[in-house]
């Protein structure tokens, strides 16, 4: 139970966004580490990961050495922020490597229309991806 004090300082508080470039050039380095980790795991192509980060296949090429940091886009924040959420969704959903292959696997889903999530979500951008992820979360969440 939170105290007076504490409910109105945490309703004060506004939710974590990525207009601002201070928190952008904060979280950035963390974010493209996760990225990057989610493209080995889903074992993702360059054009792949590229697409989904909404950036040029050069560009991607540049910002995948581990030794890289490059202050992102809120537009790239958002992306990395619901590509996380959803690699964790699974993980929780899946016990075993199945997590990291559904992806990558043709779903028959309305989400899909017998594409794979990867695909469905280059196509659809941002909506999509945060699509999938409260879908994730909804089957999670067993509603």
């Amino acid at each position: 139970m939170l105290l007076p004090a504490q409910t109105s300082a945490a309703a004060a508080s506004p939710p974590q966004g990525f207009s601002i470039e201070a928190d952008r050039k904060r979280l950035s380095a963390t974010a493209l580490k996760a990225f990057r980790r989610l493209v080995v795991h889903w074992d993702l192509t360059s054009q792949q990961a590229a697409a989904l980060l909404g950036v040029s296949l050069s560009t991607w090429e540049r910002l995948k050495p581990e030794s890289v940091t490059k202050t992102l886009s809120q537009d790239q924040m958002t992306r990395i922020s619901a590509l996380t959420g959803i690699f964790k969704a699974l993980h929780l959903l899946f016990v075993d490597a199945m997590a990291d292959r559904w992806p990558m696997l043709e779903n028959t889903g309305p989400l899909f229309d017998r594409r794979t999530p990867v695909a469905a979500m280059i196509e659809g951008g941002i909506p999509h991806m945060l699509e999938v992820r409260r879908y994730l979360d909804a089957v999670r969440g067993g509603l």
